[in-house]
């Protein structure tokens, strides 16, 4: 019996995938990374028994990046990013151990079928896979074909086991496009955004932007809503005139009339107008013509229209409306939701999709109606080759999807129902009138047939004021003539639909993509979503686009990004050399870059104007060790402190507060301590601002403070306060924070692990001394008298805070509450975890870890 490793792209989709080819009868278990579950079965495969093992990765399984010493921001110059800094693949979340979790799986496996999703993204992740699995399966006999390629574009019956009866080959070229554009990315991404980020970042303290980030796609992006900004800016009113004349076809009714001119711009060509027309007594009918009108029905729904329509009329922004469409489609509710297409192949099954809405009380109605008298074939549209558009799979309720889940797929419900509805047809009429030698005009529209306005309201011919039963020659009693005076008005801020469409029209990401570039241009601080979901752009993002067009325009101009685009689509067709587009494109980028750094000072100018200096920036705060000056702590993101006179900036931790630690020094650099805390109920340590971005020892890393300093003596480093090791990490000790008494904690020095204890103590001290049991250092405890939980009045203890049955009900583990639990850099392996100098040879500060020290702790941790 042969054995089929099957992979899908989310553990969900294997779920749904296997219970479909298993017919439900299968067996399911955990696998080793906790994340993904493999279901097993037995079945037939190429007309041989076989055992089936489904599971799925978690998207993307490798990443590129540099390798490690390029990823110093301080030791690289960015130019040597585009040609010098080798990159290398890495675990895209090492958490989960992927690779080894498919290895485990794979091992002995005969053959692989790859059940990714069908987009360039999904090819590329099918060989991320292969390149896991292939070194352990069992090796092919002869030409023995053991590598299958699932196509499918919905997780229903048919579609999935038409896709196991028709399995193909996974496509190299498109895998090879992806790798193309995450290089090219991410080369020219780092490259730029280095050199703006440090040059800005060491110039001005109000930026607001912890990344002044650059993106070959995200530029662009941002550069469209800059353009409609300047327009708004540079637009000047203009005043104009509109005659406006109202007949009484009936005593009590009259008619408005638009003035067949429009508007003049100039006053008095306009009251010459209105003299005119006011001379005569009455307005006659010229002409009346009517004529049947059709409004069409939608194309077939592809991405980029519902991520329009999401914005525009859901109120929902472009990647949270593209998450939902995944979760939909996961789920088996909707078809892929990644499609260019706007055309239904000739042997979609439009009347099964549609049966399947008959009994949903919102548009069952119109749906039987549609089913007993026939539905009309959908408009012809745009067939790109890659999957059918957007459809319902299967009925749903409000219940069953909740909130925007629902409201998402009513939408793509009703689009599908309008799509093989009849066009709404109208009848137009226009009644021409004169007034004097001045031409006035009315029109009216009645609906004859709804058509797919019935299943989408919101496109129905509005209610026009209906027009009185007239002919040629008919004379009307003229009610009023008067001027109207207008201004023009600028054009609005784009909305997120607006730029959805210029990002298409000028082939700026792809339909994947464009929610994330414009996603990042709000999370960058770029642009700001104002009401009616528009993007109206911050001081940065204008200073930015500003720039780049004084410099080098094609930085922001979106043609050499389409350029771009199309040459890497010409990789997936296999029509161009994946290394020769690569190398022309960075060579291109590498010279912008360089001439875009020599000529800084050209958007430096635009800086000035709208930020200010660091030197003027941010409240004095603490001493600089160099010059005894007060430095200033600049709030704004990223926040650091800047010393004016010795214009020396010092990076911070991020995500808390920072405030003086009682005017303390640091006895190697004498550069006052400060205090970063992330709250009461987080954890807090001090630091020597120096320190922190240039680690005084050869076991510490930049980005560290007191908490993980090895200073032998320091009364505030990891060697005087440190206790034991973490509880749960594993390279993490647990540190004494001095600061939190009254309600005295320790906190790890690695995670978010704060562990509370004495409460109400006078006083709590590291012992010099180490417990005989576990290596931990030893605490001295003083309680208030009145308040001392020792037994007998005793105010004083010392003991093993994980050994002293003194202590035991004493201390509470938990976790900090912080935004990121690990608030800043500087991980891997630490040297020197001894006590220091002066304490007991061989000391160590975590505790010895015996077999059962996990259940030993769990007497005391709660």
């Amino acid at each position: 019996m042969r054995t089929v490793l099957m992979v899908a792209e989310k553990p969900s989709l294997a779920q749904s995938i296997a219970k479909i080819l298993s017919r439900g009868n299968m067996s399911s278990r955990k696998g080793l990374n906790g994340a993904c579950s493999v279901h097993e079965y037995t079945g037939s495969f190429v007309g041989q028994s076989a055992h089936f093992k489904m599971t799925s990765v978690c998207g993307h399984v490798m990443t590129l990046d540099f390798i490690g010493k390029y990823n110093s921001w301080d030791k690289v110059d960015p130019a040597e990013l585009f040609s010098k800094a080798p990159t290398e693949k890495k675990e895209a979340n090492p958490k989960l151990t992927m690779v080894k979790f498919l290895q485990v799986e794979g091992r002995g496996c005969d053959c692989i079928v790859l059940w990714l999703d069908c987009d360039k993204e999904g090819e590329n992740i099918c060989f991320e896979v292969l390149d896991a699995v292939l070194p352990v399966m069992n090796k092919p006999r002869g030409t023995e074909r053991t590598i299958y390629r699932a196509k499918f574009s919905s997780i229903t019956d048919t579609d999935i086991c038409n896709a196991m009866n028709h399995l193909g080959e996974p496509n190299r070229n498109e895998a090879l496009s992806v790798d193309a554009r995450q290089e090219l990315d991410l080369r020219i991404g780092c490259a730029f955004t280095r050199f703006q980020t440090k040059y800005f970042q060491g110039k001005y303290g109000n930026l607001d932007s912890s990344l002044i980030s650059f993106g070959p796609c995200q530029t662009p992006t941002l550069g469209f809503c800059v353009e409609r900004h300047d327009k708004i800016q540079s637009f000047k009113p203009e005043t104009y005139w509109v005659l406006q004349a109202k007949v009484n076809p009936e005593k009590e009714s009259s008619l408005t009339l638009d003035w067949d001119r429009v508007r003049v711009f100039d006053r008095e060509i306009a009251q010459m107008f209105l003299n005119i027309t006011k001379m005569a007594k009455e307005a006659k009918v010229e002409s009346v013509s009517k004529k049947e009108k059709v409004k069409q029905r939608p194309l077939a729904l592809n991405t980029v229209e519902m991520l329009r329509v999401a914005s525009a009329a859901l109120g929902m922004g472009p990647q949270h409306a593209m998450q939902i469409a995944e979760r939909l489609y996961t789920q088996g509710y909707i078809s892929y939701p990644r499609t260019e297409t706007t055309h239904y192949p000739e042997n979609f099954d439009l009347k099964g999709c549609l049966r399947q809405q008959a009994n949903n009380p919102y548009w069952a109605e119109t749906v039987k109606t549609l089913l007993s008298e026939g539905i009309n074939r959908p408009r012809k549209g745009h067939d790109a080759g890659d999957h059918p558009p957007i459809t319902p799979m299967r009925a749903a309720t409000e219940a069953e999807l909740g909130g925007d889940g629902w409201r998402l797929y009513e939408y793509i419900t009703r689009h599908f129902i309008a799509t093989v509805s009849a066009d709404c047809k109208y009848l137009q009429t226009t009644i021409s009138f004169s007034i004097g030698p001045e031409r006035f005009t009315c029109i009216g529209k009645v609906v004859t047939s709804p058509g797919f306005t019935e299943i989408m309201p919101w496109h129905s011919i509005p209610l026009e004021e209906s027009l009185p039963h007239c002919e040629k020659g008919d004379i009307f009693p003229i009610g009023e003539i008067k001027l109207l005076e207008k201004q023009t008005s600028p054009p609005d801020y784009l909305t997120e639909a607006e730029l959805i469409t210029l990002m298409e029209k000028h082939g700026i990401g792809t339909d994947a993509s464009i929610p994330v570039h414009i996603n990042n241009i709000c999370q960058r601080n770029y642009v700001t979503v104002e009401s009616g979901r528009r993007l109206k752009p911050t001081n940065l993002g204008i200073v930015l686009v500003h720039g780049y067009y004084k410099i080098d325009a094609e930085l922001v101009l979106p043609t050499i990004r389409s350029a771009v685009e199309k040459q890497l689509n010409l990789i997936a067709l296999g029509k161009a050399n994946y290394h020769q587009v690569l190398e022309h494109t960075l060579d291109i980028f590498k010279r912008k870059f360089h001439y875009f750094v020599d000529s800084i000072a050209g958007m430096d100018e635009l800086m000035e104007v709208s930020f200010s200096p660091l030197a003027a920036t941010g409240k004095p705060l603490s001493r600089c060790g160099k010059c005894h000056r007060f430095m200033k702590y600049i709030q704004a993101k990223p926040s650091r402190l800047h010393c004016s006179h010795c214009d020396d900036t010092y990076s911070l931790p991020q995500n808390g507060t920072i405030k003086l630690y009682k005017e303390l020094r640091c006895p190697l650099d004498d550069f006052e301590l400060v205090l970063w805390s992330s709250g009461s109920r987080g954890k807090s340590y001090p630091l020597c601002p120096y320190c922190y971005n240039h680690p005084p020892f050869r076991d510490m890393k930049k980005g560290m403070g007191c908490n993980e300093c090895t200073h032998p003596t320091c009364q505030h480093s990891l060697s005087m306060l440190g206790i034991g090791q973490c509880v749960e990490c594993e390279n993490g000790v647990l540190v004494l924070d001095s600061t939190s008494g009254p309600k005295w904690k320790m906190a790890c020095n690695k995670c978010n692990v704060i562990v509370h204890f004495f409460e109400n103590a006078h006083k709590v001290r590291v012992s010099p001394e180490t417990c005989d049991l576990c290596d931990a250092a030893l605490v001295d405890v003083d309680f208030n008298k009145a308040k001392s939980p020792l037994p007998g009045d005793e105010t004083q203890h010392s003991g093993c805070v994980f050994c002293d049955p003194v202590f035991q009900d004493l201390v509470e583990l938990k976790h900090a509450a912080m935004r990121h639990p690990m608030h800043r850099g500087g991980q891997g392996k630490r040297q020197g975890r001894g006590r220091g100098k002066g304490r007991r040879p061989g000391g160590r500060l975590n505790p010895k870890k015996p077999k059962d020290k996990m259940a030993a702790l769990a007497a005391y941790f709660v």
